[in-house]
């Protein structure tokens, strides 16, 4: 019996919406940036605000909590904010996975717009697919590496260390002489990897993508594939941009997934009910 496709507007409209909040979550930074220099520089701000991009930086929870816990305090620059935006950020995690990831993060999307770049001139079989798949697998857990050095290295300084290594900082501060050299270089060297890998900063190095990776562990959504209409061939694993086997998965449990809902899409998959996001079973 012949599976039948489905033009779904539901799926069309979740990945449009996921690329008009990525475009819309970078155009704010951007200008929370671009005021926050202005104001200090004696300018007229585009806010009356002068709050920086550190207040909005749901990582800062995650670099002050132990200042938070031991001493009640913050460590300088980072504000309430960043503690309540990480709770949201935490609490999005355990319902739907790490949204922040795939949605939000303004450092993932450019990484994503530039691997398109990549994905036209090397097509889809190859881009995404030079690293080893031995390397590969060891890679992926390289970012909780980094996570415990920075957590370590913050605690024992007393402040935000991340800052003169951290590329999120360098894409918004590149232009104003804020940003660290070392910044610069990762930021620069990670924007000319997503030409042969897509986001590899995300995929290998993220601190704070390997906390929220943890939440794909427990979440309440997942992605799932029902197997009884799965076609063969993996278009779903092959186009993921973190190299997840959603082919070969019932539930994708996966640290790495970031819930970019691509393996959703008709692009990937054209039977419907065959790969979804949901609560529940997959019928």
């Amino acid at each position: 019996m012949t599976k039948q496709t489905s033009k779904s507007p539901t799926r069309k409209r979740g990945i449009w919406l996921r690329k008009i909040m990525q475009i819309g979550f970078f155009v704010l930074v951007a200008l929370i940036s671009l005021n926050h220099w202005l104001i200090n520089n004696d300018y007229v701000g585009i806010f009356s605000s002068k709050v920086s991009i550190h207040a909005i930086c749901p990582f800062g929870g995650v670099e002050t909590a132990y200042q938070l816990i031991t001493s009640g305090s913050f460590l300088q620059q980072v504000r309430s904010s960043s503690v309540i935006l990480l709770d949201i950020v935490l609490l999005l995690g355990f319902l739907f996975g790490p949204v922040f990831c795939g949605w939000i993060c303004p450092l993932g999307s450019i990484q994503e717009w530039v691997g398109k770049l990549g994905r036209a001139w090397f097509g889809p079989k190859r881009y995404n697919h030079f690293v080893p798949a031995k390397l590969d697998a060891i890679l992926r857990y390289a970012r909780y590496g980094v996570l415990a050095l920075v957590l370590y290295a913050t605690i024992n300084s007393a402040r935000l260390i991340f800052q003169d290594y951290d590329p999120y900082f360098a894409l918004f501060h590149f232009w104003t002489g804020e940003a660290a050299p070392t910044a610069l270089l990762i930021l620069s060297t990670t924007l000319f990897l997503s030409l042969f890998v897509e986001r590899p900063w995300c995929k290998y190095a993220c601190p704070f993508g390997a906390l929220l990776g943890l939440t794909n562990l427990f979440r309440i959504f997942s992605i799932r594939r029902n197997a009884s209409t799965c076609r063969p061939g993996g278009a779903c694993a092959m186009l993921c941009p973190m190299n997840i086997p959603v082919s070969k998965m019932t539930v994708v449990r996966d640290h790495q997934c970031i819930s970019c809902l691509e393996c959703t899409s008709e692009a990937c998959c054209p039977i419907k009910d065959t790969v979804v996001f949901s609560a529940g079973t997959v019928k």
